[in-house]
């Protein structure tokens, strides 16, 4: 931790990506109101998550994080939830079985409400008003009055994510998630597909390995493993007002966290090692994230990994990699060469969304599934090539049955985008794209098992 921080030292930093509230008053009085709110998320519960990655850092797991490009407050409802969450269970299952290694579930939920902007306006026919910058900023409606800021956005956001914790922690804990009931997770619009054809057929495996498991005494009953999940929330640490608030000291260690989320991470329009975002998560003691994009340097990502995680602790810090399917192969080699390098201890996850997004020849901001792919698979070659752990996938998914992403298995077309396209801001996958990327990791990792036991076997048999 920084000698010097406190939860208000990034105010003396340079920011990016900070809206302009025209009434500093009104926000800090909303500010304040959230400094006397409950934590959202526990001390504890970020220890335990900060515990899983731990080892997937030293490549014993895999991560799975996802969930909506934005949260929005016109969007929420119980069902979305609870269809998000449910494909995320079925891609861990996916993995899990397929791959034989324990998956950590991480949601983009409960706080994903402000989105980084290239540019701070936005033209339409001709009138320029302020970027659409998310729920808890402001408006998406392009007129005057939506686009300013207003500070009771951020308590209904914080509403918001409690309501969605709580729901959370319900489906997590009190029995949906019970590995019995894997059928029933089978969305509608999948069933029909060739990706609910594979689904059900690792469903009817994953039966007949429980019901041998219980003729040994291994039920839900006696096993809480089978019957529950630990599932974790994160989102990007943008608006640090609203971070600020909610960051307490924790009662058993004297730790400073920010209980907005379980883990926080800081994006490629704001890893500035100077910057306030990197100031001010150097100080809480959750698990981090930040971004590596086409254009992160080695110094900069090594300045940054020292300052987030000076101690070197596995499970502290993520690198996501947001490269694009071109150049993912090539880009990320010599940052994986200059933390191995320097011993610095990270979780490597791939994040194949930002880097390929394109506009549709129709107008709507689309991306590419094969091109999705295409830097799932480059991911993974960079890290077989370096000898390291592909730890985790970083996706904007939805369980709706949106067509927001051209291509996968039913073949979306750039005309059928318009026919339910309901994002807020990027494309996100449907459930039936987001299982079909999961087995493909599935494959890709039981393949690095496979290869990995023959390495070894081949070294016993040479020692002996």
């Amino acid at each position: 931790m920084a000698g010097k921080w406190t939860p208000r030292s990034w105010r003396t930093k340079p920011i990016l990506q900070a809206p302009e509230y025209p009434d500093a008053k009104a926000l800090a009085k909303v500010e304040g109101r959230l400094g006397t709110y409950p934590p959202l998320v526990f001390a504890g519960e970020a220890r335990r998550l900060k515990s899983a990655l731990a080892q997937v850092a030293e490549g014993k797991g895999f991560v799975l994080q996802g969930g909506d490009c934005a949260e929005s407050f016109a969007e929420f409802h119980p069902d979305n939830i609870r269809d998000t969450f449910r494909v995320l269970l079925q891609m861990a299952v996916v993995l899990t079985y397929g791959a034989a290694c324990p998956v950590v579930k991480v949601g983009r939920l409960a706080g994903q409400f402000a989105k980084p902007r290239s540019s701070d306006t936005e033209t339409v026919d001709g009138v320029s008003l302020p970027s659409y910058r998310g729920d808890m900023i402001n408006g998406m409606d392009f007129t005057e009055a939506a686009r300013v800021p207003d500070p009771e956005r951020l308590v209904q956001a914080y509403n918001q994510s409690a309501a969605t914790l709580n729901l959370l922690r319900a489906f997590a804990q009190g029995g949906y998630a019970d590995l019995h009931k894997v059928h029933q997770w089978t969305l509608g619009f999948v069933a029909d597909s060739p990706q609910g054809e594979r689904y059900r057929d690792l469903a009817n495996r994953l039966d007949e390995t429980l019901a041998f498991m219980a003729a040994c005494g291994l039920t839900s009953e006696t096993t809480p493993q089978i019957r529950e999940t630990d599932f974790f929330t994160s989102h990007e640490a943008l608006l640090l007002s609203y971070e600020e608030a909610m960051t307490r000291v924790d009662s058993t260690t004297g730790d400073w966290y920010d209980t907005s989320a379980h883990l926080l991470w800081i994006g490629d329009r704001t890893r500035q090692p100077d910057g306030a975002h990197v100031e001010f998560l150097s100080g809480v003691a959750n698990p981090l994230a930040i971004k590596a994009g086409p254009t992160t340097e080695v110094d900069e990502l090594l300045r940054n990994i020292d300052t987030l995680n000076p101690d070197n602790e596995a499970g502290r810090l993520c690198v996501i990699v947001r490269m694009g399917g071109e150049e993912v192969e090539q880009l990320l080699p010599p940052l994986i060469r200059a933390v191995e390098r320097e011993g610095r201890k990270v979780v490597w996850i791939c994040d194949p969304m930002h880097g390929n997004t394109v506009a549709s020849a129709n107008g709507y901001k689309t991306r590419h599934f094969d091109r999705i792919l295409a830097e799932v698979s480059g991911f993974f070659a960079a890290h077989k090539s370096e000898g390291t752990h592909a730890g985790g996938i970083h996706l904007e998914l939805t369980g709706q049955d949106v067509t927001e992403c051209v291509g996968g298995a039913k073949a979306i077309t750039e005309a059928g985008l318009a026919d339910r396209y309901h994002t807020h801001c990027d494309p996100r996958l449907n459930a039936e794209q987001a299982l079909e990327v999961a087995f493909r990791v599935a494959e890709a990792l039981k393949e690095n098992r496979v290869n990995g036991a023959n390495a070894k076997h081949g070294r016993a048999a040479v020692g002996s």
